[in-house]
């Protein structure tokens, strides 16, 4: 089993993506890459703790990479954007990679080179690539949220439109 923790905006969304990526374990959502101990939902929506919204995702190298997992990654949000995923703003909804070790900041390192020497983006990636120092778990409330939570509104507005975007383009790896 490995890991990877990624930050690219509100982590509703990356959990509901990765929970259908053939490969995945599991996906929890939480903060890292702030100065505050055990922050809570609260404490990060204030933009002052340092922490980005993450997702913690375990998978099964003998069926998916950790290449793939960034590729899916890059595919499903806005990596050209400072601090912000459409109207979420601010440093908790930065685009970053935690790496747990030096190979996983390489590949990240390769990948975004790929993505732009390949033009994928018109912008510049903003993507920061960073060792992972501390993972903390959101609260019972955050897990599974748009499983639970479909019908609200920014669920319908925001996370529905980004799980149908991934499950179109990446439809070769749903479980």
């Amino acid at each position: 089993m490995e890991c990877a923790t990624l930050g690219g905006g509100c982590f509703w969304c990356l959990e509901a993506v990765y929970e259908q990526l053939a490969g995945v374990t599991g996906v929890e959502s939480g903060y890292s890459g702030g100065h505050v101990p055990s922050p809570t939902y609260e404490a990060v929506c204030t933009a002052t703790t340092g922490h980005a919204e993450v997702v913690q995702v375990s998978f099964a190298a003998e069926h998916i990479t950790f290449r793939e997992i960034l590729e899916v990654f890059f595919g499903v949000h806005d990596p050209t954007t400072q601090d912000r995923q459409g109207n979420d703003m601010g440093p908790q909804y930065r685009s970053v990679v935690f790496a747990h070790d030096d190979a996983q900041a390489a590949t990240a390192r390769e990948v975004v080179a790929e993505l732009t020497l390949e033009g994928i983006f018109a912008n510049p990636i903003v993507t920061e690539i960073v060792a992972l120092e501390k993972f903390w778990p959101a609260g019972d409330y955050h897990r599974q949220y748009f499983q639970r939570n479909s019908a609200q509104p920014y669920c319908r507005m925001v996370v529905g439109p980004k799980v149908a975007k991934f499950r179109q383009r990446f439809a070769h790896r749903l479980q």
